[in-house]
């Protein structure tokens, strides 16, 4: 009898710095590893190589100038409002800070009583009380007028003040809290939304609203600029603050990479496992609510397998319902005929799903997993062997 399905292994790399042949780094490693620590390498393997590391090799890094740069030339009239950006100094403040030396003046609208993600700006608990005593503020409310409702308030995991934290960026900037993103209009007709995952949608209600400009996060260097760092689909969303300034963006030709690492282990080991590259994983911390998923995809590249959905059964519903009777023997048997005569998961079909299997694609279910595995701190393993991931019930 097999006793265990999937296992998910840190791979601890050498660091990793701009230039580096980062395919062959992977491939040597894990290959070393399975080599030392005694286990096989199979072509249902998945490979998760984390999107930092990919980025510091491909030296994808721009700086606040070249925000700055691209930021004026949106906005040649220099005024813009900056709506509903995440609270976050790792995330947001460089990027906010090129946003503010390319302009000269600049409406920051933070969404209360939480931004996107969930990172709360006020009390939650006093969330009623305080949209009372502001009922009588017509638009936008101003950062004072909002602290005289809500009060100081420090984010519970990071202890910053982030209305503050904004308003620090400039003389220039000044900072306004709201519920709806169309409130910057009364105050300017130049907008760039600052949402990851909203983004489109908020674009098209300010379109429909009067906005005269609106551009997105993803629009913000989409091409170089001064032949820096830039990402074609999402700009500076998934970018992080990195050494003197500079933002470190999200990866380009992920898919690319994907391959290459594939090739890289066939070459040595005569397998190709499965792929992809890794960000922040999909899933919400249960204390305080907030989102991990500040990236703006899971995974920005994965091998074409990895695009497909989980086609599975639910065995607890079957083995008490549809098998009741059998014995504990005939159970597992008939279970397990049942599993071989379902579709093939290589299909991406997902036919369990009307018994409970949400229906997630495998890359942001893989891509969670090993975000979960690697750590973001000091674990030293930015990329994860998952080994079984694919086996069911079924297999030997």
């Amino acid at each position: 009898m097999r006793y265990t399905g999937t296992s998910a292994r840190g791979i601890r790399l050498p660091i990793i710095k701009q230039g580096d042949a980062l395919s062959d780094i992977v491939a040597d490693t894990i290959v070393a590893a399975s080599q030392a620590e005694g286990f096989a390498l199979r072509d249902t393997d998945v490979v998760g190589v984390t999107e930092g590391i990919v980025a510091i090799a491909q030296g994808n890094f721009a700086t606040l100038d070249q925000v700055a740069t691209d930021i004026a030339s949106k906005f040649p009239e220099g005024e813009i409002g900056v709506v509903f950006p995440i609270m976050s100094r790792n995330r947001f403040l460089n990027i906010m800070r090129g946003i503010a030396q390319g302009a000269k003046k600049v409406h920051v609208l933070l969404a209360y009583p939480y931004d996107e993600v969930g990172n709360p700006i006020m009390d939650i608990d006093k969330v009623d009380d305080i949209l009372d005593a502001l009922r009588h503020v017509d638009g936008p409310v101003p950062a004072d007028t909002f602290r005289q409702a809500a009060g100081d308030f420090k984010h519970p995991f990071t202890n910053m003040d982030y209305i503050d934290m904004f308003a620090s960026v400039g003389e220039h900037v000044q900072v306004y809290i709201s519920r709806d993103p169309r409130d910057i209009l009364k105050l300017t007709k130049q907008v760039l939304v600052a949402e990851i995952h909203a983004r489109f949608k908020t674009r098209e209600r300010l379109l429909k609203a009067g906005a005269e400009t609106v551009y997105t996060l993803s629009d913000v260097l989409a091409q170089s600029i001064d032949g820096g760092g830039f990402h074609p689909d999402y700009g500076v969303l998934g970018s992080n603050l990195t050494a003197d300034g500079k933002l470190k963006l999200f990866p380009r030709d992920a898919s690319a990479f994907v391959e290459s690492v594939r090739d890289a282990i066939q070459a040595r080991a005569g397998v190709r496992p499965e792929a992809l590259v890794f960000g922040d994983g999909a899933f919400k911390d249960p204390a305080h609510g907030i989102w991990e998923l500040a990236d703006p995809v899971v995974s920005p590249g994965y091998s074409p397998l990895l695009g497909g959905q989980p086609n599975e059964i639910k065995i607890k519903y079957i083995a008490d319902n549809q098998l009741a009777g059998l014995s504990d023997e005939e159970k597992a048997q008939a279970i397990k005929t049942i599993i071989r005569e379902k579709e093939s998961k290589a299909e991406g079909g997902n036919k369990g799903s009307d018994l409970g299997t949400t229906p997630r694609k495998y890359a942001d279910l893989i891509g969670s997993l090993c975000d979960l595995m690697s750590g973001s701190g000091d674990k030293g393993t930015p990329v994860v062997l998952l080994q079984g991931y694919f086996d069911d019930y079924a297999t030997q």
